[in-house]
């Protein structure tokens, strides 16, 4: 196990790619702290799995979007785990919209959640991880921060702002001996992209991927271990794509 003896925080991590990606930092030996703004009952789920197969989690609650509660859920990591190395910023909303339907508050909200969590939970770890010059942060970003989409402006804004964010703050904490890497997650049938996987089967979406196919959670989720884990160790600012090779395509996206 590659990760034993390392202790990691996910946001937002009480399902989809979260849920994924804890269970498989579990399964690389990692003690997990599992985030939920709402999902109580889901993030104790995910706790009871990684636990029943002998792994040790906790679930804590906190609002990623403000600054108060990301540093709360920081310091709480530490005191039930008894330490931390690893941040996984995963936790992301959507409200896809056409440019001219969409309300002030509409992308308002999603940059907070989306963006503000990214700058919030790392500001609130960086203090901790400089000191001991050990600490690793990957950002669930998404290919939309890279391309254009319809009805995705706000969402892919928010994710745009996440990539850029990644390669400024590998370039300052670096040389504290801490990494930020970004993976880039293409379609993945979870929740928060219900209303695009979900229409017409997800045929006309699936016809734009080389692969043919949709990402699986896990399948995300391991790279992000594989990002948060010993074998990168020489990665830093990079922007890693999930996507079945739909980034290298050209074409004409449309959701709504």
């Amino acid at each position: 196990m590659k990760l034993k003896g390392r202790i990691a925080l996910v946001t937002g991590a009480s399902r989809g790619i979260g849920r994924a990606i804890s269970e498989v930092l579990a399964a690389e030996g990692a003690a997990v702290a599992v985030n939920y703004r709402s999902g109580k009952d889901k993030a104790e789920q995910v706790v009871k799995e990684i636990t029943a197969a002998g792994g040790r989690a906790v679930a804590l609650p906190g609002d990623v979007a403000d600054y108060a509660q990301a540093k709360s859920l920081v310091e709480q990591t530490v005191k039930e785990l008894g330490g931390l190395h690893i941040l996984i910023n995963n936790a992301g909303i959507a409200k896809d919209g056409l440019i001219f339907n969409l309300e002030p508050e509409d992308w308002l909200s999603v940059m907070r959640v989306n963006f503000g969590g990214v700058f919030n939970c790392t500001k609130a770890v960086m203090g901790h991880f400089m000191a001991q010059r050990d600490g690793v942060i990957v950002n669930v970003s998404s290919v939309m921060g890279e391309r254009g989409w319809i009805g995705e402006s706000n969402y892919a804004a928010s994710k745009g702002a996440v990539n850029a964010f990644t390669r400024c703050c590998a370039m300052e904490l670096a040389r504290f001996g801490v990494r930020i890497n970004a993976v880039l997650p293409g379609f993945s049938p979870t929740e928060l992209v219900a209303g695009l996987t979900q229409k017409d089967g997800g045929k006309g979406i699936k016809k734009q991927i080389p692969m043919r196919d949709f990402g699986k959670v896990e399948e995300i989720a391991r790279v992000t271990v594989f990002l948060a884990g010993p074998d990168s160790s020489y990665m830093t600012g990079t922007l890693v794509p999930v996507d079945g090779g739909a980034s290298t395509a050209l074409g004409l996206g449309t959701s709504l």
